[in-house]
Parts: structure tokens; C-alpha cells; sequence
């Protein structure tokens, strides 16, 4: 797996995560999906990704996009 399918699988689990939580238990939970959204816009125009310098660090082989 690629950096760049590593950070989208990842953040597409943690807005699934926070939207069931958010059904289940409280609806702040959605504020986890606010922020991983937040992020994802800010790193399409920015390139930087917290999670991809983590995951960079840890080997995962770099994709095209990071």
C-alpha cells in the first residue's frame, strides 16, 4: 500500500468512525469529521499532511501524490 492510499484509507475510516459514533453516543463526535475534512481540504492545496510525514516515518513506500 502506498502512502497516499494509506492516508485516504485512514481518513476515510476515521469519518466513517466518527458519523457512527456520532449516531450512537453524541453528536460531537462529528466534530472528528469536521476536522479530518478540514485537513484533507488543506492539504490538497498545501501538501502538508501530518498523517503522511507519520507514515513516511514509519516506511511506508511514498505514492504519487505525497
Amino acid at each position: 500500500m502506498t502512502l497516499d492510499r494509506a492516508v485516504m484509507a485512514f481518513a476515510g475510516a476515521m469519518i466513517l468512525i466518527s458519523l457512527t459514533l456520532a449516531y450512537i453516543a453524541r453528536p460531537y463526535w462529528l466534530l472528528l469529521a469536521a476536522f479530518v475534512g478540514a485537513n484533507l481540504f488543506q492539504a490538497a492545496f498545501t501538501g502538508f499532511c501530518p498523517l503522511a510525514m507519520i507514515l513516511k516515518r514509519l516506511g511506508v513506500a511514498p505514492g504519487p501524490a505525497f
